[in-house]
């Protein structure tokens, strides 16, 4: 059995502080998994609710004779769910910088990979 091989395939953990502050030199590759992204940034944002919200507003003002505000805030509620969950890499990258505690989680289950750069 080979160790060194093993030893090569894992990621060193690096610390939240030398992430946030070497991230924007350069120091650092960061791979983020966007399957396990989305579902993670959607939870964290907790879009689904906001957008049934907006849609649910939106639906009523339409059915209370504003048809077109209404057809706004459906749009709305759906664009905004669009798009937080194609940009869940990008939204997953500034939670882990803002907040250590989505770093710990995100890197521990490898939803992010941090690397040092070559």
């Amino acid at each position: 059995m080979n160790t060194s091989s093993d030893d090569s395939d894992t990621v060193p953990y690096i610390p939240h502080g030398e992430f946030r502050n070497g991230l924007p030199h350069g120091r650092f590759r960061v791979v983020v998994n966007p399957a396990l992204a989305r579902p993670f940034v959607v939870k964290r944002t907790r879009i689904d609710l906001v957008a049934i919200g907006v849609i649910g507003v939106g639906a009523v003002i339409a059915l209370t004779g504003q048809p077109l505000a209404g057809a706004g805030l459906v749009a709305l509620g759906i664009a905004a769910n669009r798009l937080v969950r194609y940009q869940s890499g990008r939204i997953l990258l500034h939670l882990a910088l803002t907040q250590p505690a989505v770093y710990a989680q995100v890197t521990s289950n490898g939803t992010m990979e941090v690397r040092r750069a070559a």
